[in-house]
């Protein structure tokens, strides 16, 4: 099998009658499209095989880029440029590329739109009809050499644009939220729906390449905000005794489903990014072994959340979702909405937090603290609603919830190092590393016994909430 990899040049500054073609430079956009798809190129494998690169400027300044941000000697002198690689004619590459030689199965080709874009469709009839600056195309060949290749003989074949690989290149063309500020409760909230849709939508290209994880964090706060949102539209509907929103349940309870798709590989990218912060008292080589047993389970889970993305089932879904929140059901269970219901439910809600936490002890379970923060983020959005009514109360809410979250995340990870000593006998077993083990345990303990007393010292709502007005 050959691994083929299409890389077309970053974006680069306009030419003109003083600057030729090949000299033009990278602009500040090319240069953070460079620095996006570094990783992901590391990542696939690129840079493994072969590196060769036209010797346009905008070509050397891209692999400049991504060196500097690669872990040093990741690029480092391999790449070699070759005239025939600055060229525009799609038959004249697919040429050169028939002259590799032998040996050479994998390789890295920096060049030139449209012949890149051509030589791919001539290898694969799925190949994509455009390929922007910095975009990456990945095809695997049949065969053990280049001489071989064939129209239409490609077995896979992937892309991935700095859009996908970057959150925050992807938030410069994200859809952009409406303007609601003179929009009524019922046309700000439809209008914040169709909003976040969008959004999950847009969001899915990165989620499954898997790149930044901001994408998948993104993709799942948008997700349960716009249940959350549908579930304070329900309680408040509720509340007036006779009224109904027909669907909406059923609706998120697809969303709920959805939702918890992302928890895991969530979780392990918290737990992740947390080692690299603080790396924890293990020896090297256990921190070794925990790194690569939580980036196997991340990749497993990411795996099968891609499988869940592309399955018929979850178009369906979405385009449901997308369906009801434009149909005439939602907008009458919307134009039912009060500022005065919406109150009435929000005290209601904090009424029962304020119970739940005066409720609890210093043994109780953890279950019942994680039961306490999905109340807060809960009566968060329901007070979002009116978030001009609500701006100070929803400021001191914030803080709260990001307590309540730090306890989740504590419990999240003692759940993980637990299973990762379970899968490792070896290291369960050896009394050299028991030490160092208990002392990691222990201060976690002794973290998590601070989080709960903060928490369970925590001023009940009703103190800063609507009703204290």
């Amino acid at each position: 099998m050959l691994e083929l990899y299409l890389l077309r040049h970053a974006k680069a500054k306009r030419g003109g009658s003083e600057l030729p073609d090949a000299e033009r430079p990278l602009s500040q956009r090319g240069r953070r499209q460079a620095v996006a798809m570094a990783p992901a190129l590391m990542r696939w494998g690129a840079f493994e095989g072969e590196v060769v690169s036209s010797p346009a400027r905008r070509t050397r300044e891209t692999l400049e880029a991504m060196a500097a941000a690669l872990p040093e000697g990741t690029l480092g002198s391999v790449a070699r440029f070759g005239e025939a690689l600055y060229t525009f004619d799609g038959e004249a590459l697919r040429d050169w590329l028939q002259t590799l030689p032998e040996g050479n199965r994998r390789v890295l080709v920096v060049g030139h739109n449209p012949v890149l874009l051509e030589l791919a469709r001539w290898l694969s009839p799925v190949a994509p009809d455009s390929l922007p600056t910095g975009g990456l195309l990945h095809l695997s060949l049949p065969g053990e050499t280049w001489q071989a290749l064939a129209r239409h003989t490609a077995e896979r074949l992937a892309c991935l644009t700095p859009e996908q690989a970057s959150h925050a290149l992807f938030q410069r063309r994200a859809p952009a939220p409406p303007e609601l500020r003179k929009a009524d409760l019922a046309g700000r909230l439809q209008g914040q729906l169709g909003h976040l849709y969008r959004l999950v939508r847009a969001l899915e290209p990165g989620v499954m390449a898997g790149i930044d994880p901001e994408f998948l964090h993104q993709y799942r706060v948008n997700l349960r905000r716009s249940r959350a949102i549908g579930e304070a539209v329900l309680a408040t509907v509720r509340q007036a005794g006779n009224g109904k929103a027909p669907g909406l349940k059923k609706r998120l309870k697809a969303l709920k489903q959805r939702a918890q798709a992302t928890s895991d590989l969530r979780d392990l990218d918290v737990f992740l990014e947390s080692l690299a912060q603080a790396p924890p008292p293990l020896q090297a080589s256990t921190r070794r072994a925990l790194h690569a047993w939580l980036n196997e389970r991340a990749r497993e889970q990411h795996e099968r959340l891609c499988r869940q993305l592309g399955q018929p089932d979850y178009a369906a879904d979405m385009q449901a979702w997308q369906a009801f929140l434009d149909g005439d059901g939602f907008r009458q269970a919307l134009a039912r909405l009060s500022a005065a219901r919406v109150a009435a439910v929000l005290d209601e809600r904090i009424a029962g937090h304020d119970s739940d936490l005066a409720a609890l002890t210093p043994d109780a379970p953890d279950e019942a603290f994680h039961d306490l923060r999905k109340a807060v983020k809960r009566i968060r959005y329901l007070a979002e609603l009116d978030p001009k009514r609500h701006r100070r109360f929803l400021k001191g809410l914030k803080q709260r919830q990001t307590l309540l979250g730090e306890f989740q995340d504590l419990c999240t990870r003692q759940a993980w190092i637990v299973a990762f000593f379970a899968s490792a006998p070896s290291l369960a077993s050896d009394g050299a590393l028991e030490g160092e083990r208990s002392a990691w345990r222990e201060g976690l303990a002794k973290e998590k016994l601070a989080l709960r007393t903060q928490i369970m010292a925590l001023a009940p709502l009703c103190e800063s909430g609507p009703a204290a007005r």
